[in-house]
């Protein structure tokens, strides 16, 4: 598998909150050839599975596949665009930026455009851009824009994936697709495994507005022990160091929503196979997939693994890949393990 190509190719796909269907069809393509069966459901969670055992226990694991972005809010007399955030957007990091704006007939490549400093007030150059001072210019009249571009069309940033150095690479919606290419790495290794439990692999939507395609599809799937898998904070210089973690090792979370003997069951997993391990603290949600996975029917026994990123909610969201394969070793093999009787080990 060609998981670089992979990241490429689905980081590119338009798909904000609400609007993943293109995302999930291109995942559920990419699944099929390692999987038993696949569907998209009415919220655009994508949904495949790997069979297992008649009987055997039912693990879901969970990343979400949609992308923070804005949507065109107004189109101004000189036909530039003005937007609104869809999802957790920082307007700061948005000046100069390139995005593709979904129009009528096709995408039109934009930039994000703002008063110059040289023409900003006293007052104005004393602090940050807002939202509503920052537009969209795909350099068209306002005649020609109406024409072509709906209000509430998509803004997203412009999709190119960077090489970096030591196995990293950089781009736009790694949040959190670059964890649902740790399920496809997973789903390829456990193609090659007879195993006696059923894995349910889920590319979520609307996680970026409060895990609505999680809760929705934890519900139906039913299952029976669950793993979230997100992205958390790399290391960035100025940041609280108790709330970043190394690039080169994943993620566990301990926190009152998170299974207590799961967690332990995957540390032991990670030692069996020589993975390294951050682990982080939350004292209450997470504000990931697992939180509202938790919920769902009469509850669910959930855990959590981290990718860590730098740069979190930009257009240049940084990770090592070696970490990304580390994680689809840790999850084929904890499912592998799972057999007959683990519901005693679980609340013992």
């Amino acid at each position: 598998m060609d998981i670089e190509k992979f990241l490429r190719e689905i980081t590119a796909i338009s798909g904000l909150s609400g609007r993943e269907k293109l995302v999930a069809e291109y995942a559920r393509e990419s699944f099929l050839p390692y999987t038993d069966e696949a569907e998209i459901d009415d919220m655009y969670n994508m949904v495949v599975v790997h069979r297992g055992a008649e009987g055997g226990a039912r693990i879901m694991i969970c990343a979400h596949m949609d992308e923070i972005g804005m949507v065109v809010s107004k189109i101004e007399d000189d036909g530039s665009l003005r937007i609104w955030k869809s999802g957790g957007v920082d307007p700061r990091v948005l000046p100069a930026s390139r995005v593709i704006v979904k129009g009528e007939n096709g995408s039109l490549l934009g930039v994000v455009g703002a008063k110059a400093p040289h023409l900003l007030t006293p007052d104005e150059q004393k602090r940050n851009y807002s939202l509503d001072e920052l537009y969209v210019d795909v350099g068209l009249d306002k005649e020609s824009a109406e024409k072509q571009i709906r209000i509430g069309a998509e803004v997203t940033f412009e999709p190119i994936l960077t090489k970096l150095g030591n196995g990293c690479l950089a781009s736009k919606t790694m949040d959190d697709r670059a964890c649902v290419g740790m399920m496809l790495e997973c789903a390829e290794i456990l193609s090659k495994r007879k195993t006696w439990a059923n894995v349910y692999f889920t590319a979520s939507s609307q996680e970026e507005v409060g895990s609505k395609g999680a809760e929705t599809a934890a519900f139906r799937l039913n299952p029976d022990l669950a793993i979230a898998i997100d992205v958390t904070h790399g290391p960035v210089n100025g940041a609280p160091p108790d709330s970043t973690y190394p690039l080169n090792k994943l993620c566990l979370t301990k926190a009152p929503l998170i299974q207590k003997k799961l967690y332990e069951r995957i540390i032991e997993t990670a030692d069996k196979l020589h993975i390294g391990v951050s682990r982080g603290v939350s004292g209450g949600d997470t504000y990931t997939d697992s939180d509202n996975i938790q919920f769902a029917r009469d509850g669910i026994p959930t855990a959590l693994i981290e990718l860590p990123l730098k740069y979190m909610h930009t257009s240049v969201e940084t990770l090592s890949l070696s970490t990304l394969h580390d994680g689809a070793r840790l999850l084929a093999e904890f499912c592998s393990a799972i057999e007959a009787g683990w519901e005693e080990e679980l609340w013992s």
